[in-house]
């Protein structure tokens, strides 16, 4: 099996996994141990680990500013395809896979105005007075959503090893301390990073899937 075989079957699992947790977290154990009394599925679990971590503002911060590095890398991959498209005059002239990656990028930020506008659960603290939507997490759906494509995309683009080499050290050191800085910041509860966690790989792995067969597609023409 290729690396496209890979993918889709990754890709499926992961995002049939996230299907199955958005259902389970609705139905299995749900309390009302959320703001005002607002139900929580796997609420023993996930009051569990809340209570275990605590809450950290200052690190809700810093993971809340560093979420600009992917919107960063968003508009840098933008910039790019609307260079080509100025370039070479015609959409259908932009590379595939840049054209792939703006309509990820879409899908990521339509699953978040999506679980927005229909809340599983609540954040465990109010933000600015506020109650907020919380599964999935947002930073965390952004952040692995979009930075392992600009590691993606250096191996595709780029001849220089040691760019490729730092690129991927960058993007796996980032996505790491930003999951675990929101996971232990204590303003999301555990399953909404979990769920966040399949979304985004889901997401990413059918992304890369979708450009290998035009890959394939292409070299055979």
């Amino acid at each position: 099996m290729g690396d496209a075989g890979r993918d889709r079957y990754v890709g499926a699992g992961l995002l049939v996994a996230f299907g199955l947790l958005t259902a389970l977290v609705q139905v299995v154990d749900v309390q009302p141990v959320g703001q005002n009394g607002t139900d929580v599925g796997f609420a023993t679990f996930n009051t569990w680990f809340h209570e275990l971590t605590g809450v950290h503002m200052l690190l809700y911060v810093v993971t809340d500013w560093l979420g600009l590095v992917p919107v960063a890398v968003c508009l840098g991959f933008g910039v790019l395809g609307v260079a080509q498209l100025v370039r070479r005059r015609s959409l259908l002239r932009v590379d595939p896979d840049l054209l792939l990656l703006g309509i990820h990028y879409v899908t990521v930020a339509s699953a978040y105005v999506v679980f927005e506008m229909l809340p599983i659960n609540y954040r465990p603290i109010p933000i600015d007075g506020i109650m907020e939507a919380s599964y999935p997490s947002s930073t965390t759906l952004l952040v692995l959503g979009v930075m392992p494509t600009l590691s993606y995309q250096v191996k595709r683009r780029s001849g220089n090893p040691s760019l490729k080499r730092a690129t991927t050290v960058f993007v796996m050191a980032f996505s790491a301390l930003m999951v675990v800085g929101r996971l232990v910041s204590g303003v999301h509860w555990a399953t909404d990073i979990v769920g966040s966690v399949l979304l985004a790989f889901g997401l990413f792995a059918t992304y890369r899937f979708v450009v290998a067969c035009i890959d394939v597609r292409t070299r055979t023409t």
